[in-house]
């Protein structure tokens, strides 16, 4: 081995938890901070934490059902745009008012949105 390229160890170096625990082990730092260890971890100690930031849980459910109702509301009108294309071509086969079959089907959606 190369001598004056290794760090210097410290094998009585002292790991310090924020939560207060502190233990010795061997390392090249003598002082360790650490923010969780054994003790404190939830993983180790079988408590679980849920945390609710300012509605989180709230704010989710309500972004997913605006996206489910808009989702919803673009099949709907591609339903009746589709429809009444079709109306309105048979209507025009028929030699009648295309307008009058396309009014149908909004008026026949209207109906059953508002039910």
């Amino acid at each position: 081995m190369r001598a004056d390229i290794h760090p210097t160890y410290f094998e009585d170096a002292r790991v310090t938890c924020s939560c207060g625990n502190s233990w010795i082990t061997g390392s090249t730092k003598q002082e360790i901070q650490v923010n969780i260890c054994s003790q404190c971890h939830p993983f180790y100690t079988g408590e679980q934490r849920i945390v609710d930031t300012v509605g989180r849980v709230e704010r989710f459910v309500k972004r997913l059902e605006a996206r489910q109702s808009v989702s919803a509301r673009q099949e709907i009108e591609a339903k009746v745009r589709k429809e009444s294309e079709d109306a309105a071509r048979k209507a025009r086969a028929r030699g009648d008012n295309p307008d009058k079959a396309v009014a149908d089907v909004v008026a026949k959606y209207a109906a059953e949105q508002a039910a």
